[in-house]
């Protein structure tokens, strides 16, 4: 089996050619979301690929990641804002109804857990991803995230769509009755962030506070202000904590 493939396929729920890329030969599946407007070969071309060397050859995980359809759909400003809002939505349940299915094939069975991670926008969709899913999701990463992106398009109204994209939205508004909250209360959800430049760590906190509220279990880790929002900083974040999970 190669170490790495990249699949290709058009998808009707984002209504565009889709790819899902993975590295790795064993070990549990996370999919890592892109920062903005990246592809599924982003983490590559940043070295993020290099750094979980280690834990890829020990086949102690598997990367897959896609192409940031919502991203590139939110910053060229396709269409107007409530089409970027519905994209988003569509992608997330692209995710989970595509790209879930076509790891579990890869890994040849659909009991495996799958963890998340991402940086950015990227930290946004894998957080939502356990929050919308935790049947699937069981682990979350959010790296120098940004929660709520609305602040981007200078607009204070949404969409349907995007409240239940947007777990700082939907989690609060979760009924206690719901299974949905009940197996979210299973899961976990680490927000790490720098305090250095561009960085903006009241974002973990807003989402830690809302998730905390919901007895969800989660963490802040601050990093201080000598690191910072970029590759850098998430070469060093994503190894150390997917090491840190993977020996438990």
């Amino acid at each position: 089996m190669s170490l790495h493939e990249t699949s290709t396929w058009y998808s009707h729920r984002v209504k565009r050619e889709v790819r899902l890329s993975r590295w790795g030969h064993f070990g549990v599946p996370v999919l890592v979301f892109p920062t903005a407007g990246g592809d599924s070969e982003e983490i590559e071309r940043w070295q993020m690929i290099r750094a979980m060397a280690p834990l890829l050859g020990a086949g102690r995980v598997k990367i897959y990641s896609c192409d940031s359809v919502a991203g590139q759909a939110w910053f060229a400003q396709e269409g107007d804002l409530g089409h970027r809002m519905w994209v988003m939505n569509q992608f997330q349940q692209y995710v989970r109804h595509e790209v879930v299915p076509a790891i579990y094939a890869d890994c040849r069975t659909d009991t495996l857990p799958i963890w998340t991670a991402g940086a950015s926008i990227g930290a946004l969709h894998a957080v939502a991803m356990v929050c919308r899913f935790p049947d699937v999701f069981h682990r979350a990463l959010g790296m120098s995230g940004t929660y709520d992106i609305l602040r981007f398009a200078g607009a204070d109204r949404f969409t349907l769509d995007y409240f239940v994209s947007t777990p700082l939205r939907f989690v609060p508004e979760l009924n206690e009755e719901d299974p949905r909250l009940a197996l979210l209360r299973q899961r976990f959800v680490l927000l790490a962030s720098g305090e250095g430049r561009a960085e903006a760590i009241q974002e973990s906190w807003n989402m830690a506070k809302v998730l905390g509220e919901r007895r969800v279990p989660n963490w802040v880790d601050s990093w201080g202000p000598s690191w910072h929002h970029d590759w850098e900083t998430w070469r060093e974040m994503l190894p150390k904590y997917l090491a840190e999970w993977t020996s438990q």
